[in-house]
Order: C-alpha cells, then structure tokens, then sequence
C-alpha cells in the first residue's frame, strides 16, 4: 500500500517545518516499520457534556435554517411583506455562510471555546429580537444576527469535534453530528408548522432560548481548551500541577479581510439567490452585483497577500489535499440540491403525495448516511482516504443517474430507495473528506481548515440553487399549459418529471466533477500528522 506522510511541526508564525526524529503517518495510524500509534491519548470522561452540548448547537443551526419554511403563511399574516419574505430564509443563509471563514481564523487565532460562547450568545440573542420582531423588515434583521451567530457554530462545533476525538473514533463523533444536522433539517419544517399552527409563530425562536441556554452552561462549565503555546488537553482535563504556561505570541486579526470576505460573499451570494427570482439573470441588479463582487475578490485577494495573519491564508489553497477536498465539497454543496430542493416538489406533484409524506421520502436519505459514515473507518483505514470517498460518489453518481430512469408515474417507495442508497453514498464521500483534511493539519489551522471546507460546501448550495432553479425554470417553460411559471395549476406532472430529471442530471455531472477533482489533484495518500504534530500550536 502506498504510504504519503511528512515530517511536520508547528511552529509560532505558523508553517510546518521540516523536524528530525518525527514518525511518519499514514492514514491507518500506523508508522513505517513499527507498531500502531494511536492518534491522540484517550479522552476523559469530562468530554460527555461537551459532546452533548456540540449536538445540541448543531440542530439549533440546523433547525432554524427550515424551520421558517411551514410558518410564512402565519409570519405574513401578522407582519405583512409578503414580498421580501424570502429573506427570512436568504437572509441567514447569507450570514452563516459569509461568516464561516472569520470564525475559522477567530478559533485559531483565540480558541474554540471563547468563538463559540459568543456565537451561541449572538444566536440566542437573534433568536429573542426575532421573536420581538415589529414587522417583516426587522424579522429579516433579526435572521441575519442570527445567522452571524449560526456560522459560529457551524463552523467550530466541527472543528471542536476534530479536537476532542482521535483519527480512530472521530467518524463516530461526525457521524452523530451528521444526524443531527439532517433529523433537525427534515423536521425543521414539521416543527415550525406545530408550533405556528398550535401556538404561535414567535414561539419557534424562543424554543432556542432553553436549548441554547443548556448547550451554553455546557461549554462554559465543561469544555477545558489548552494552553495555546502548549498540546491540546482532551475536553475535562485540568491542568497539570505546577504547569506554567509558555509564551504567547501577540494575536493579531486581519479585520479589514474579514470585512472583506464578508461583503464579497454578501454581494455574490446574493446575486446567487435572488438572480431569477427577484429579477431576470441578466438584469442590472444581477450584472450589478456580480460585477461589485468580482472587484471585492480582487481587493479581498490584495488584502489577504499584504495581511500578517489572513482570514484565508494562501496556504488552503496552495495545499493540494486541502483545496482539493474543499473543491469536492463544493461540488456536494451543488449536488444536494437536487434531492433537497427539488425532491419534494417531485413527490407532491408527480407521485400525489401530501407535504408529510414527501418528506418521509426525502428522509430516507437521513437514515443511510450516518450508517454508512459512521462505519467509514473501516474502509478508509484499508483504502485511504481519497479511494474512500471516490467510492461513495461514484455510487452516488450512479444512483443520480437512475432517478431520470424511474418510470413515470411511480411508487413512492422507489424515489424512497435511490434516496436510501444515495445516503450511504454520501455518507461514504463527505465523512472521510472531511476527518482526512482535518488530520493534515496541526491545531492551530484545524478551525480555519474546517471553515474553509463548510465555506465551500456552502457556496456549492447557493451555486447549485441558482442554477438548477434556471435548468428546472427553462424545461418547465417549455411545457407549460395555458399559464405561467407562477401557476401552479399550468404545470402538469409530466412536466415537472421532466424537470426533475434534467436537475438530477445536473446532479450526476456535479458528482462527476467532484470525481475528477479527487482523481487528478488530491494525493493518493493524505498526509495525516503524528498527534505532537497536530496538537502542538
């Protein structure tokens, strides 16, 4: 078996350096010639608490990103703005997604527990100004605060993950992650409904209060964060008596390329969401805002080259594994839009199945992607990383391919299955990409590594909206009845089939591209560091 390991260390103005006397690693956790070496010392006890009050700030995130979704008709009919209303759900995305690579370098730069105390305040605190919004404007506001406080916990509770796990066991902790996010996600959306048609609109935001509030003590109390200039103790670890602490670098942060990143990813993303919703693609809003964000990539690569300590470091991109997988997890990002986006919109109108039950349809793919991605360890210990996860997207390619393939109508048992079997895939793809990359890196660029993934993985979606809205928009204007696109009743079933298996078309070729990026530019081996390697800042 082909072995890629380096002899890495970390040192204060943050390059890895070649040291004599290190053991290489390969990707099973073993050195050349010698025994196994496990990734880091057992965790205490203490960690419990910690991994409890991660999960619950993954489907906090989660949960509000569709939450939103089944309460517009109650939420219009007490603010009014039916017209801007998209926001409520634009609004946060753009904020989690702009912030993620700030929050990144902040958890490098000051650690992950004071980033994601503030991120879990600023999220409860958007959550409590929603829940006092006046009308749609200062609702839309208040979703961005909490959007700013989502990216937060996004990005470090992944990061924190990395932190407290060793290579062996850190799939079963990302797998749980995983779980949550997609049970939260699904029954965002049927929990927003209860709580609006039973309660009241304003009550789905205060129900992150005591939640929030819990996972909050959590940190506070329980999670222990190193000595910067010294090892990462597991999470409940106390200090060693008589430890002194070593010296500390002056912490500096590149504010102007966070402003930066932020706006440039503002103006891109919105004209990624909004173009051929809010206005025609080629529009002045849309050349506007596409042309703004080109000129800010320009200043914002400008900055980050001048900048001591960059919010995006050159090194993410100039690291074959790290932009490889970064690139790869964009083409998920555009990937998953077809299954959901588009998937329930298929099981309603095509199969006649009611809101519930088309979302049962799309959740098969929830129960086969933490199975598979849990128990990827095992494959990836014996084939490596990137042969891993080339698996899982071949085999979710193959299964896209087959969606344009059901017959037409179907059951709804047989979307069900490809969404099964598209789960396992997926779990098989994104799991080792992402534990392979965070174990190439030392503590103190694991957080801005994470970030860089997820930050990609996002765009991927909001590409992957605009684009498969156009492809999904030009097939159904070609079949329309008497009506428009804005009329329900003049899109017939078959048409919108069509639609579907265009976008699930679209899907294939995102995962084919994310094969091609995996086979040409991400080494054969990833090179995964020893544990003094990793944990040493």
């Amino acid at each position: 078996m082909e072995c890629c390991s380096i002899h890495a260390s970390w040192s204060p103005g943050g390059n890895v350096s070649g040291t004599a006397g290190r053991a290489d690693r390969t990707e099973d956790g073993a050195t050349p010639g010698g025994p196994h070496r496990p990734d880091t010392p057992a965790a205490p006890r203490g960690r419990g608490p910690v991994v409890a009050a991660l999960m619950t700030g993954m489907a906090l995130a989660a949960l509000d990103g569709t939450i939103v979704s089944t309460a517009v008709p109650q939420i219009v009919g007490d603010l009014g703005g039916l017209s801007v209303f998209s926001w409520l759900f634009s609004g946060y995305l753009l904020a989690v997604t702009v912030t993620l690579p700030v929050y990144g370098k902040l958890s490098d730069t000051f650690g992950r527990k004071p980033v994601l105390i503030a991120g879990i305040v600023l999220f409860l605190t958007g959550s409590l100004l929603c829940a006092a919004a006046w009308s749609m404007e200062s609702l839309i506001a208040f979703r961005i605060v909490q959007g700013l406080g989502g990216g937060a916990l996004q990005g470090t509770v992944q990061t924190i993950a990395a932190d407290l796990y060793p290579l062996k066991e850190r799939p079963r902790i990302q797998a749980r992650l995983s779980t949550v996010w997609a049970a939260s996600s699904v029954a965002g959306p049927a929990l927003g409904g209860l709580l609006a048609g039973y309660a009241d609109w304003r009550w789905i935001f205060l129900v992150n209060l005591p939640v929030g509030g819990v996972a909050l003590w959590l940190i506070v109390r329980h999670l222990a964060e190193p000595d910067r200039a010294g090892a990462r103790p597991a999470a409940g670890a106390r200090p060693a008596a008589g430890a002194r602490p070593g010296p500390r670098a002056r912490a500096r942060v590149d504010w102007p390329g966070a402003l930066a990143i932020f706006a440039t990813g503002t103006l891109l993303l919105t004209a990624l969401v909004q173009g051929g919703v809010a206005w025609p693609w080629l529009s002045a809003p849309s050349l506007a805002l596409f042309a703004g964000a080109a000129a800010l990539t320009a200043v914002t690569v400008l900055i980050e080259r001048r900048a001591a300590e960059p919010i995006i470091p050159g090194w993410v991109w100039r690291r074959r594994t790290i932009a490889a997988v970064n690139l790869s997890l964009g083409a998920l990002g555009l990937l998953m839009v077809a299954p959901t986006v588009f998937l329930p919109t298929y099981a309603q109108s095509v199969l006649g199945l009611g809101p519930i039950a088309a979302g049962f349809v799309l959740s098969a793919m929830t129960l086969s992607w933490p199975i598979t991605a849990a128990l990827s360890n095992r494959v990836y210990n014996r084939i490596g990383f990137r042969l891993t996860a080339v698996t899982g997207m071949t085999l979710a390619v193959l299964v896209l391919l087959a969606f344009p393939l059901l017959p037409h109508p179907g059951e709804p048992w047989q979307p069900a299955l490809l969404m099964l079997l598209l789960g396992a895939a997926l779990g098989l793809f994104q799991l080792p990409l992402i534990v392979g990359v965070q174990s190439t890196v030392p503590w103190a660029e694991r957080g801005t590594t994470t970030a860089s993934v997820l930050f990609c993985r996002q765009v991927g979606q909001s590409v992957g909206a605009a684009v498969f809205g156009a492809v999904a928009n030009a097939v159904l204007s070609t079949h329309l009845t008497e009506g428009g696109l804005d009329d329900p009743a003049a899109l017939t079933p078959a048409a919108v089939d069509t639609a579907v298996e265009y976008v699930f078309a679209g899907a294939a070729a995102a995962g084919a591209l994310a094969l091609a990026v995996l086979l040409t530019l991400a080494p054969r081996r990833f090179p995964v560091l020893t544990d003094d390697d990793r944990t040493t800042t």
